[in-house]
């Protein structure tokens, strides 16, 4: 799957938790990822956190980096 639109998948959902207090928003979209993306995009997302993560919503490698 192409970079960018997990970038702007992972970006969608961030946005939506953005509202909660910080810890919340951080494992809403952390529990999100874990449930609802299949293994690969998981993979591809956390490559992306590793490099740098540019371009994704502060809450994503926050998120990304709670996945085992």
């Amino acid at each position: 799957m192409q970079s960018d639109r997990l970038i702007r998948m992972a970006n969608q959902i961030a946005t939506y938790f953005s509202a909660y207090p910080h810890d919340e928003a951080v494992a809403g979209v952390a529990d999100h990822l874990a449930h609802f993306w299949e293994p690969r995009m998981l993979v591809a997302i956390k490559a992306h956190v590793a490099k740098g993560g540019e371009g994704l919503h502060a809450l994503v490698p926050e998120a990304v980096r709670r996945l085992n």
